[in-house]
């Protein structure tokens, strides 16, 4: 039977050779193989995206969907050096530039906050890649959006639905025994004070219910919940309210 070797974009098929013999000696296949030609072939790039055609001028999300053109991934450090793919981060803003006829709530239809044109932040992993008009764009669900950023600081992000943003508050440096702690073993707080609230979740009949949590609470969450951003007075973390396990009083 014939072996098959797969390299590349080529397929290379060896026909079966009789193993030549030199005094009756048999001489293994793998001697007969011949000699390698140095020759490369470019690995496969495999794009996530789903590319729209050109012939389609427009793409109208359906239900509580949004389409955002994502930002720009930087392929730069700021001083300069190239980065891989691999260590490029992901982006996670945005502006939206279309929107669904929103969400249907019993015999209520429930529009959608986000306007066009508005600058937000999303979830890490959220929504489905696009390439449309020779740019990327995510469409998404409104409630994968973490909030409304105007500015190119954290601090100033207003959230959406159900979320709170959080100014986290700044390791301890030492131990009770007056230890000083590497940044390595300073354990992560999960403590940290609320800068802003959302409009908070939706109701059956369609209206929002306030949080309870208001900006200036001291507050304890889950260690592992959330989103996480540096800001330019600290690091930040926007969660969900039920994220929130106990509001700290002196």
């Amino acid at each position: 039977m014939a072996s098959v070797h797969l390299c590349g974009p080529q397929v290379a098929s060896a026909a079966m050779v009789k193993p030549a013999s030199a005094d009756g000696l048999r001489i293994p296949a793998s001697s007969s193989r011949a000699a390698p030609t140095g020759r490369r072939f470019r690995g496969l790039v495999v794009r996530a995206a789903t590319v729209v055609s050109p012939k389609y001028t427009s793409v109208k999300p359906l239900g509580d969907r949004v389409l955002v053109k994502t930002k720009t991934t930087e392929d730069k450090t700021a001083g300069g050096i190239l980065l891989p793919t691999t260590a490029q981060s992901r982006p996670q803003g945005g502006e939206v530039v279309a929107v669904g006829e929103g969400r249907s709530i019993g015999s209520n239809i429930v529009e959608i906050s986000v306007p066009v044109g508005a600058k937000v932040i999303y979830s890490k992993y959220a929504g489905t890649e696009l390439e449309f008009n020779d740019t990327n764009h995510l469409i998404m669900k409104e409630d994968d959006i973490i909030g409304i950023l105007d500015t190119d600081d954290v601090k100033d992000l207003k959230p959406l639905s159900d979320r709170i943003l959080i100014k986290v508050a700044e390791s301890e440096e030492e131990t009770a025994g007056g230890l000083l702690l590497t940044q390595a073993t300073k354990e992560k707080p999960s403590v940290g004070t609320v800068v802003a609230v959302g409009p908070g979740p939706l109701g059956d009949d369609g209206s929002r219910t306030p949080l309870t949590i208001t900006p200036g609470s001291s507050v304890l969450y889950s260690k592992f919940a959330g989103s996480e951003f540096k800001g330019s007075e600290g690091e930040y973390i926007v969660l969900r309210v039920s994220d929130v396990i106990a509001v700290l009083s002196s």
